[in-house]
C-alpha cells in the first residue's frame, strides 16, 4: 500500500520510520524546513526498541499531486485545519484516512473535511518526543499503534492494511471496537497530561502522594462520569482500569502536554479538557478536578500567548 504519513515529527515520524524500516512503500508531507533537515541528515531513530537511520521519500504540499491509499494524521489539534488543507491534493475517494490526534473532537472535523467512509479510527500509545537535531528519541518500551474501521466491520481494506502494517518495530493492533478505544484514550491522556501539566512533574513523585493518588482517581472518576452521561461508548468502571495504568507507569513517565508546556509551547487544553468541562456543563455534571486543570491551563497558554 501506499502510505503517506503527515508530517515526520515524534509519532508520525517515529511510527511512519518503523513502517519504513520494514520496506513498505512510505512517504512524508512535510514543511520545506523539515524536508531540507531531513534531506541531510536522514530520519534517525533513537529507540529502546531499536534504532535505526533511514532516508526517507519526502514531498512538500505543492509536490505533483498524487493519491494514496492511506494517510497517516499525528499533527496536533491546533494544527489539523492546515493539515486539511496540505493533504487534499493527495486524498482520492477510497484514500483511508488514519488520524492518531488525542481527543474526540477531531473526528467530525475530519469527516467534513472528507467523508465518512474515507476516516477509520486511530490512537498511539507511545513516549516519544523530538531531539535537538531533529532526530525522533523513543524512550520506553510501549510503542503502540490502535486502528480498525469505526464501524468495527473487518472489512477488506482494513485487512490489507493490517498485512502492511504487521511484522514492524512497532505494535499495530487491529481493533474491532476502536469507537470505545479511542473513548478510553481520551479518558486517560486527559487525565495524564492533565495531572502531570498541572503539578508540573512526571507522574512518579506525583502517585507516591496519597493526594496525588486521589487527585488522579477524582479526575478519572469525573471524566468517567461526564462521558457515562451524554452516553459516550466507554466500559462501565474504564476509572478504575486507567488508574491501574497509570500506576504502572514509568515513575519518569511525562505526558506530551507537559513536555510542550516546558519548552513554552501551545498545548491542547480546549481539545482535550475544555472539551469535556463544556460536555460536563451542557449535562450538568460537577467536575471540580476538571475544572481546576483546565483553569491551569488556561494561565499558561495566557502567558505563552502574552
Amino acid at each position: 500500500m501506499k502510505i503517506l504519513v503527515v508530517g515526520a515529527g515524534a509519532i508520525g515520524g517515529y511510527f511512519g520510520g518503523r513502517l519504513l524500516e520494514k520496506g513498505e512503500d512510505v512517504t512524508f508531507l512535510v514543511r520545506d524546513r523539515r524536508k531540507e533537515e531531513l534531506e541531510s541528515t536522514g530520519l534517525k531513530i533513537e529507540s529502546v526498541n531499536g534504532d535505526c537511520l533511514l532516508t526517507p521519500n519526502l514531498i512538500t504540499k505543492d509536490s505533483e499531486p498524487e493519491t494514496y491509499d492511506v494517510v497517516l494524521l499525528s499533527t496536533k489539534s491546533y494544527q489539523l485545519a492546515g493539515a486539511i488543507q496540505d493533504v487534499l491534493p493527495f486524498v482520492g475517494d477510497e484514500t483511508m484516512v488514519l488520524p492518531l490526534l488525542n481527543g474526540i473532537s477531531h473526528i467530525d472535523q475530519l469527516t467534513e473535511a472528507f467523508s465518512e467512509q474515507q476516516v477509520i479510527g486511530g490512537l498511539c500509545f507511545v513516549e516519544a518526543t523530538l531531539g535537538k537535531n531533529g532526530e525522533i528519541v523513543q524512550t520506553s518500551p510501549l510503542n503502540q499503534l490502535v486502528y480498525g474501521e469505526r464501524n468495527g466491520e473487518q472489512s477488506d481494506r482494513i485487512k490489507r492494511l493490517k498485512q502492511a502494517f504487521e511484522n514492524t518495530k512497532a505494535e499495530f493492533i487491529l481493533s474491532n471496537n476502536i469507537n470505545q478505544e479511542m473513548w478510553h484514550k481520551y479518558l486517560f491522556i486527559t487525565t495524564m497530561s492533565g495531572i502531570t501539566t498541572l503539578f508540573e512533574q512526571p507522574i512518579g513523585p506525583i502517585r507516591e502522594l496519597e493526594s496525588g493518588q486521589r487527585t488522579i482517581a477524582a479526575l478519572l472518576d469525573e471524566l468517567e462520569n461526564v462521558m457515562a452521561k451524554f452516553g459516550a461508548p466507554i466500559e462501565q468502571g474504564i476509572s478504575r482500569k486507567l488508574l491501574e495504568k497509570i500506576n504502572s507507569l514509568g515513575e519518569g513517565m511525562k505526558s506530551s502536554m507537559q513536555r510542550d508546556a516546558e519548552k513554552a509551547m501551545p498545548i491542547e487544553a480546549d481539545h482535550l479538557q475544555g472539551y469535556l468541562l463544556k460536555k460536563a456543563m451542557e449535562v450538568e455534571v460537577d467536575a471540580p478536578v476538571l475544572e481546576t486543570v483546565y483553569t491551569k491551563l488556561k494561565l499558561y497558554e495566557k502567558g505563552v500567548n502574552n
